[in-house]
């Protein structure tokens, strides 16, 4: 990230000046690691992190070989020859090799699933792992742990955290922070064992569990270590570079070599080796402006930075600046409000602010970063001042309204208020969207939005429209916008929107391209005809892509119930096709994993079981609890309940996938306060919740009404789920969607408005009957690839 952010700024400034050549180990472009939890978590893929992807970098005459690190450096000829024998000259070098992960020395610490949490293959690994095995132990109390835990609490594993310190993330937070913290992330089902020093990892082959060294262990069938990083300092060592922690670097980012300049986690400046994103992005500025300065003296040189991390801990809002722990020569002002989860602290000396932890409301961190940077001096100001409570503001305003121009928004990317206010103003920008692609604001861990939506508010003089992002870079239309033309110009096929709204690029992308599917759809379920070629490869194979590139196949089981013969013909088909692993799912049916994809359409065939939909953009499970007919506290019939409603949405279009659940009876076990539509058996009566989430924005369900028959039930999810359809943009989660419009306003659509409701319901049954099992379509696409095979092998013979 740092490497390629002094690029940027490099290009910004003189993009003629260098021809500029990149060496990657990994086999990748340049990424968001701050956003690989959310990879691990199955809520975005590596393309959805890239920060600059292949045709960025051609499209700035950029060489860049990936999967193909430098090995050596000849200093006296300017070259360097990488791993896979490329030799390049060089003028200037940046080391950007960042860190590696810190791996204890333990014994058995080299047993296998005994792994770090560093990059895309790590999270890759954590995944397969949680396919075959239950538990699994996160070394590390601090963020990169908790961040690891929360993903593999969503792989559906059970999850201890170990740490050797008394509380959480001690070197961000203070105890009382921390500990608030661990109450929020034990209530999301994380178990802490706190001041454990690890001796030992069991077992054979495989790790087996952990011994401390107070003589209690634990069970694990999968390591992960998060106990720190170390800068990759080894190529630097050997081409002789002066090194300490990490490769020494002046004012200037150079290194004790001529020519030679390193950038990132792997420099070491003052005796500090920063290990955040913003200052090794001040440290990429001001590379960047030495290199291109025709006048050397009078570029500025880089003075360290405020070490201070603003992010979100498992859905819990953090900050943390400077010298936040108490001592004699501190004074602090506090804020604790137990009911809403918040705690605020700011520490004082010589009356200038020299730290602060924020937890559960990190909107007054802009200001007191930049009281901290300015070393303001605050004898003058009253306690309130400095740390108002929202009783003393009165009503709540944004942050922004207060700061001063030069105050920074985004702290990860540097962007002051002066810098986004004039890109708005000199650039007519109206949309987040655009000001993150002109000023970088919001790039990175996407924090400082609402700050900025906030500001373009505050600039323009109207609400920001938040919205108004591009479907993606081969456009500039919004997602509403190619709806309200598909509609209006009655279009009808992928390549025709592409045309007439004028696209970019003639083919789309990964991006565009399903989207304008679905829509299209959507729209017009009748005359518009899916095209196949537009899905995502999960898809358009009917199965979910391994690593290993084979595929799983997910039968549909109603309700999660099956019978003998069922089970008997999947075992039979697993016997037949050699699959190597069938496993129970959280939603209540079998994966059979290990398919060829050659094998795909007989599995299915042989199988003779609708397809569960796993892969798919549509309703993939309705869990249920046992319900009356076997539950001693069951008040309803929730299997009935739930195979009618699987049976009734099944295969119908969705912006993104959906999860029902029907629990009879409050004990929620079939834990339908976390899905899309979850509906809870009380006594004579069914709560409906909406907007859940599981994943790694966990949502808890709002309560959307209370009614006391299944036709009321159908009715009102049928009429959420249609209005969603037409109104989320793809890839939009039912929890996003309801706050994005809100609740009351859906309440308004769906319960006040029984004439809109019956509309809704109306354009819903349409588009059901529509839909086919994507099962069969396989088998029939198959049968016509065989005819068309034949075809042309007797027209060539004629």
């Amino acid at each position: 990230m740092a490497g390629i952010r002094t690029l940027e700024e490099i290009l910004k400034r003189d993009p003629e000046r260098y021809a500029i050549t990149v060496f990657g180990e990994e086999p990748h472009p340049n990424y968001n690691r701050i956003m690989l939890s959310s990879v691990l978590q199955g809520d975005a893929n590596v393309n959805d992190i890239v920060l600059n992807d292949y045709d960025w970098y051609e499209s700035n005459g950029i060489t860049l070989h990936t999967g193909d690190p430098v090995v050596k450096v000849d200093e006296s000829k300017q070259l360097v020859i990488s791993e896979q024998g490329r030799t390049c000259s060089y003028d200037k070098l940046i080391f950007a090799t960042g860190s590696n992960p810190f791996m204890l020395p333990l014994p058995g610490a080299d047993k296998e699933g005994v792994i770090a949490f560093r990059n895309i293959k790590d999270c890759e690994t954590m995944i397969e792992a949680s396919r075959h095995y239950k538990k699994a132990v996160v070394i590390g109390g601090g963020l990169l742990g908790l961040e690891a835990a929360r993903g593999l609490l969503n792989l559906n594993m059970e999850v201890d955290v170990v740490h050797i310190a008394d509380y959480l993330m001690e070197r961000q937070l203070d105890e009382q922070a921390g500990s608030m913290l661990r109450e929020e992330l034990e209530k999301q089902g994380m178990n802490f064992l706190l001041n454990k020093q690890t001796e030992q990892i069991t077992g054979d082959t495989r790790v087996k569990g952990l011994r401390f060294k107070d003589g209690t262990s634990t069970k694990a069938d999968l390591v992960v270590m998060a106990v720190g990083i170390r800068p990759n300092v080894e190529l630097a060592k050997e081409s002789g570079l002066e090194i300490n922690r990490a490769i020494i670097v002046d004012d200037y980012m150079q290194t004790s070599k001529k020519n030679i300049y390193a950038v990132g986690e792997c420099a070491e400046h003052r005796g500090i080796a920063y290990g955040l994103v913003a200052p090794l992005y001040e440290q990429g500025k001001v590379l960047a402006e030495h290199i291109c300065a025709e006048d050397k003296a009078a570029v500025s040189g880089y003075q360290g930075s405020i070490v201070y991390t603003q992010l979100k801990v498992s859905g819990v809002d953090v900050f943390s600046a400077g010298k936040f722990q108490d001592s004699k020569e501190t004074k602090a002002i506090r804020v604790h409000d137990e009911f809403e989860g918040i705690y605020k602290k700011v520490v004082v000396q010589d009356n200038k602010v020299i730290g602060a932890v924020l937890f559960g409301d990190t909107g007054d961190s802009p200001r007191i970063l930049d009281m901290m940077k300015k070393e303001q001096d605050i004898s003058e100001m009253s306690k309130v001042a400095i740390l108002p409570t929202e009783q003393s503001a009165g009503e709540k305003e944004s942050p922004v309204l207060l700061m001063a121009e030069d105050e920074t928004i985004c702290g990860c990317n540097g962007v002051s208020k002066g810098e986004i206010v004039a890109a708005i103003t000199n650039q007519g920008l109206t949309s987040v969207e655009e000001i993150k692609q002109c000023t970088n604001a919001s790039r990175s861990c996407g924090g400082c939005k609402p700050l900025v939506a906030d500001l373009l508010a505050l600039t323009t003089g109207e609400q920001a429209d938040t919205s108004k992002e591009p479907m993606c870079g081969c456009t500039d239309y919004t997602h509403e916008e190619v709806v309200a033309n598909i509609r209006e110009l009655g279009l009808s096929y992928p390549r025709e929107v592409m045309n007439v709204l004028h696209w970019r690029t003639e083919e789309g992308c990964s991006k565009c391209r399903p989207a304008i599917n679905y829509y299209l759809g959507m729209v017009d379920p009748l005359k518009n005809k899916d095209d196949h070629t537009s899905r995502f490869i999960n898809e358009r194979a009917h199965g979910n892509i391994q690593n290993d590139g084979t595929f799983s196949v997910v039968p549909r089981m109603y309700g999660g119930v099956t019978n003998p013969a069922q089970l008997r013909q999947i075992a039979d088909v697993a016997d037949k096709y050699n699959i190597p692993l069938l496993k129970v799912t959280g939603g209540q049916r079998i994966d059979m994993f290990g398919v060829e994809k050659e094998d795909l359409p007989k599995v299915w065939e042989e199988l003779g079981m609708r397809s569960g939909s796993a892969y798919a953009k549509a309703l993939r499970t309705v869990k249920t609890c046992v319900g009356e007919q076997f539950c001693r506290f069951g008040t309803q019939d929730s299997i009935g309940l739930g195979i009618e409603l699987e049976k009734k949405f099944e295969y119908i279009n969705t912006p993104h996938k959906v999860k029902m659940a029907v629990s009879a009876c409050p004990r929620n076990c079939a834990e339908s306060g976390i899905k899309d539509f979850g509906v809870v058996g009380v006594e004579g009566a069914w709560e409906l919740y909406v907007g859940g989430n599981g994943g790694v924005d966990l949502r808890a369900g709002d309560l959307f009404c209370k009614v006391k028959t299944k036709e009321e039930i159908i009715e009102i999810i049928s009429a959420f789920l249609q209005y969603y359809r037409e109104n989320a943009r793809y890839l939009e989660r039912t929890s996003h969607f309801v706050e994005r419009v809100g609740l009351d306003h859906m309440k308004k659509v769906v319960l006040d408005d029984s004439k809109r409701r019956k509309e809704l319901v109306e354009r819903l049954e349409v588009a059901l009957s529509t839909g086919k099992d994507p099962w069969k379509e396989i088998i029939e696409s198959e049968e016509k690839r065989k005819e068309l095979f034949e075809k042309k092998q007797v027209e060539s013979l004629v």
